[in-house]
């Protein structure tokens, strides 16, 4: 088990309205590593909970929130509390338990016993990591789309990757696959190459720091049979050309990290980049959309 260190403090956002969801998800995940969202059905909003050192950066932490507020025109008040980081692991252990994920997936916690499993591909992450872990919806309906694709990719790029989850899944279903995965923060980068040499990925995943497309290592890979792009609707809108340019004809994206009512959006700056969309996946709120370049 990884270490942690020994304070640690919890962020709060409670009663978002959904459409505030995503601009501070994205907010928290990018000054902690850990992030977790619950749904109140009777008010109908939302609570983001998130986990980080109790003396990280500040000024990063409220320039987050202030972008998060001019972005979804909702002001938050964000509650703070210490926390002891060995209640916080053990609490993390309880939440996550091993998942089954569509019909071919199984996202077992170091926590548990490991054991030989047939008829599923089993991904193995430290129960401490809790982006990334499949819990949430997005990461689950790119998943069952990346089981329902016709075609075995052999060349993949995973857009902030996160956990690697998603390259790690693709690689363990297609034998010949191999993976290029990127993120923009360095922790994310350090903990996908730990995840790959955990599940024996090691030689066929590569884990690089680059924002969106911007990188050589990208560049020399193109194009790519499949690119999951698991971020937010904004940034998916934003990098649809960019996506367009290094996809292969027919191959396929699998788009997440957007609200079911901000698929149209998403969809139409991919249409224009020459894309057109052959399944949608929807976990509500969320959404998943798989495209295909022609």
């Amino acid at each position: 088990m990884k270490k942690h260190p020994a304070q640690l403090e919890t962020l709060v956002l409670d009663a978002l309205p959904e459409a505030a969801v995503p601009s501070y998800e994205a907010a928290l995940l990018s000054v902690s590593a850990t992030v977790a969202l619950f749904r109140d059905e009777a008010t109908d909003t939302w609570r983001i909970e998130a986990v980080r050192e109790a003396l990280a950066d500040q000024d990063s932490l409220a320039a987050a929130l202030a972008l998060a507020a001019g972005l979804s025109g909702h002001d938050a008040a964000l509650e703070r509390a210490p926390v002891e980081s060995d209640g916080w692991l053990a609490r993390t252990v309880e939440a996550f338990p091993e998942q089954e994920i569509g019909t071919r997936f199984l996202i077992r916690p170091t926590h548990v016993p490991q054991r030989v499993t047939y008829g599923r591909h089993v991904l193995v992450l430290d129960a401490g990591i809790a982006f990334g872990s499949g819990e949430h919806s997005s990461t689950q309906g790119c998943l069952m789309a990346l089981e329902g694709l016709s075609d075995a990719p052999r060349n993949v790029l995973d857009v902030g990757s996160g956990s690697g989850i998603l390259a790690m899944a693709a690689c363990k279903m297609h034998p010949a696959a191999r993976a290029l995965a990127t993120d923009i923060e360095p922790w994310s980068v350090r903990v996908a190459e730990e995840n790959a040499a955990m599940n024996g990925l090691k030689k066929r995943m590569r884990v690089i720091l680059a924002d969106g497309y911007r990188h050589a290592a990208i560049r020399e890979r193109a194009p790519f049979d499949l690119i999951f792009a698991n971020i937010l609707a904004r940034p998916l809108c934003a990098m649809a050309a960019d996506l367009g340019a290094h996809l292969a004809p027919g191959g396929r994206a699998i788009l997440a990290g957007l609200l079911g009512v901000q698929a149209r959006m998403v969809l139409a700056a991919h249409r224009r980049a020459g894309l057109v969309l052959e399944r949608r996946i929807d976990l509500a709120p969320w959404c998943t959309l798989v495209l295909r370049k022609g």
